[in-house]
């Protein structure tokens, strides 16, 4: 409990970004473009090798927004649960696609 209310504190200023925003941002952004670009490969139809295209081109793009997104929050938690919580929905919505295939 004390670990989340230390993780809860909103920061005073927001001229520091902090090294752990700035490691959620960097690997979190990675971990969820890479992960909607998956997704993207199976619900764009066709064959693989015709749907990897768009989300090879986009995936820079993605994890650039996605990264920007997570840095930007109030605080450590609420860059934490940027991270956690699309990766959490993003690999059951791929497991979803691959399982049912």
């Amino acid at each position: 409990m004390k670990k989340y209310k230390q993780l809860s504190i909103i920061e005073k200023t927001g001229k520091k970004i902090g090294l752990f925003r700035t490691i959620c941002s960097i690997f979190g952004g990675l971990i969820v473009a890479y992960l909607s670009m998956c997704l993207l490969v199976f619900i764009i139809p066709g064959t693989p090798g015709e749907s990897i295209i768009i989300p090879l081109m986009f995936n820079t793009f993605v994890w650039a927004i996605t990264s920007l997104w997570i840095c930007l929050s109030k605080s450590k938690l609420i860059a934490l649960k940027r991270v956690i919580i699309p990766t959490v929905f993003l690999s059951i919505l791929i497991l979803f696609f691959i399982l049912g295939n």
